[in-house]
């Protein structure tokens, strides 16, 4: 994920244990918005007797540790996914995965979401998951995902909205939590709040995040911001780790989802 600079700002950090909890999101899961859109696609593209070389097409933006990604494959089986992320490492792990599911119809390519190297009407698809929320200009992200959609193509969107959060037992460390991430992602993008915590799922999730913070950008960024001293941020991992152990523990944000058809 990245500014129209260029630059990397995707704060929650790329290592194993800082993305792990992105892995148990699947196509049913985390795009079950999608799933119908891609069904008649890939019937109609059963259908069509001029049908030439894969399709549909389908651009996978942030695809990530690209567990949404291969299972969006089975979906579209003769058509094509191109799957994109900002990180070489993390899509080096997507591709692992693929190979692990015994998925062979997609590509890994690093690009930049504001400068996306395909031309115009290229895709019938365009998929974006978690991604505008860690932007400033959204605006013009959404301007460069339309270009790369064909006509009559669709844009599939979802987001988690970080004023839509909870977190049980409320316990100060937690709460100042939520508060701190929202102000470092809101420094990291340039821009006011722009969104959630991701989803935890399982202990695992607060198992990531006090790796976040201990050991990776989310705590440095916080600290160098203002926002948290080192002590905070310890005391907020710690929090973390007794969550885990917490059986009646939960934690939640809400999820938008948006079609755009060209």
């Amino acid at each position: 994920m990245a500014q129209a600079d260029g630059q990397n700002k995707y704060i929650l950090g790329y290592r194993k244990g800082h993305v792990r909890n992105h892995e148990w999101r699947t196509a049913e899961n985390s795009a079950g918005f999608l799933l119908p859109v891609l069904k008649d696609l890939h019937e109609k593209s059963l259908a069509d007797p001029s049908r030439t070389g894969p399709s549909p097409r389908l651009l996978d933006i942030g695809a990530g540790s690209g567990t949404i990604t291969a299972s969006l494959a089975k979906y579209i089986p003769h058509g094509h996914i191109t799957a994109t992320d900002i990180s070489p490492e993390i899509l080096a792990r997507a591709a692992e995965h693929a190979t692990s599911q015994g998925v062979t119809n997609i590509t890994f390519q690093p690009a930049n979401i504001f400068h996306l190297p395909f031309p115009d009407g290229t895709f019938d698809v365009v998929h974006v998951s978690m991604v505008l929320s860690h932007l400033e200009a959204t605006v013009d992200a959404y301007r460069e995902l339309l270009r790369v959609t064909k006509p009559g193509g669709v844009v599939a969107n979802r987001e988690a909205e970080a004023c839509a959060v909870t977190v049980y037992p409320g316990v100060p460390a937690l709460l100042k939590f939520n508060k701190v991430l929202e102000d470092t992602l809101a420094a990291a993008a340039g821009s006011e709040p722009p969104g959630p915590p991701h989803q935890l799922g399982d202990a695992g999730g607060g198992e990531t995040m006090a790796e976040r913070l201990r050991d990776g950008p989310l705590g440095r960024k916080a600290v160098e911001i203002g926002v948290a001293s080192e002590e905070d941020v310890e005391a907020m991992a710690r929090a973390w780790e007794e969550w885990i152990t917490t059986e009646d523990a939960c934690y939640s944000s809400m999820n938008g989802e948006i079609l755009i058809r060209k």
